[in-house]
């Protein structure tokens, strides 16, 4: 079995928090986050063997379906999301910077996942829901010709579920804009 990484958000906090214990006492899985978000939902995002994260979603999909919002399992994750949910990836140069905005956190981790999987990239941050009213983001960087087919994979995939929202491909962006964000 491989590694995975599952995702439920739920509307409300109870219904999460509860989610999230039947969760971990159901499979062997690590609690990534989880957490309330703006506007007052709940994601719990979860990692472990594919099987293991696979019955914890089913879990919950299960017993708390009737606040669920959505809800995926990613078998296989590319090995940057973890570093770029985390905030931890140190990066020392940027040719090209990718934005990609959507509506929720579901719909961004399956995209960035395409997007590092599409092209050589490097994801950089993956802002899920905290402080944006429930919506996400990526930033990426690469060649330029590597960033606009990443982003453009990753809008694909999350217009295919209606939740994209925006992005763009900055060629050289200026260092100031860079210390801020980065």
């Amino acid at each position: 079995m491989s590694k995975a990484i599952g995702v439920a958000e739920y509307k409300t906090v109870a219904t999460g928090v509860t989610a999230a214990d039947s969760m971990v006492k159901t499979a062997d899985v690590d609690i990534i986050e989880a957490a309330t978000v703006c506007p007052g939902k709940y994601i719990i995002i979860i990692t472990g063997e594919l099987s293991a994260v696979k019955a914890a979603i089913d879990i919950a999909k299960a017993q708390h379906g009737e606040h669920l919002i959505n809800n995926f399992v990613l078998g296989n994750p590319h090995d940057d999301l973890f570093p770029a949910i985390y905030g931890t990836v140190a990066i020392e140069e940027v040719r090209a910077l990718g934005v990609l905005e959507t509506y929720d956190v579901s719909s961004m981790l399956v995209a960035a996942d395409n997007a590092a999987k599409t092209a050589e990239v490097t994801l950089i941050e993956l802002r899920l829901a905290r402080g944006m009213c429930g919506k996400s983001y990526l930033f990426l960087t690469g060649e330029v010709a590597a960033v606009s087919a990443a982003i453009e994979r990753a809008v694909a995939t999350c217009s295919e579920c209606g939740m994209y929202l925006d992005s763009s491909v900055i060629a050289r962006p200026d260092d100031k804009l860079l210390r801020s964000i980065i």
